[in-house]
């Protein structure tokens, strides 16, 4: 098992920018592929964004063009940065990592998950 937890939420603005990290433990983080998810409040958790062990990255329709995904294996982190945040983007962030290195879309495909953090964009 792979422990992970999550910085970086907070309050912004609609338009405005966050950055989250996930920092993970284990020797072997450069072999996961990573995730992030959300889930709003009376929502069930979505697929926000993944990527592979070498840098491959795929996102959500509603993320795509203001969101990145990336990873730095020297350091066992993951990052998201969040630009032009919209209010329907307000959730609890999780990180999530899959024990294997192929990327997938499905929550239930991934096997440690963080502790999530709060993100919430005002209008």
């Amino acid at each position: 098992q792979v422990q992970l937890v999550e910085s970086g939420g907070g309050l912004v603005q609609a338009g405005g920018s966050l950055r989250l990290s996930c920092a993970a433990s284990g020797r072997t983080f450069s072999s996961y592929a990573m995730g992030w998810f959300r889930q709003a409040p009376g929502k069930e958790r979505e697929f926000v964004a993944a990527i592979s062990w070498n840098g491959g990255s795929t996102y959500a329709d509603s993320v795509k063009g203001r969101f990145t995904i990336s990873r730095d294996n020297a350091k066992n982190t993951m990052y998201l940065q969040m630009n032009s945040l919209k209010p329907e983007d307000t959730a609890v962030y999780y990180c999530a990592a899959r024990l294997t290195s192929i990327v997938t879309t499905r929550p239930t495909d991934y096997a440690s998950w963080g502790q999530g953090t709060q993100v919430t964009v005002s209008s």
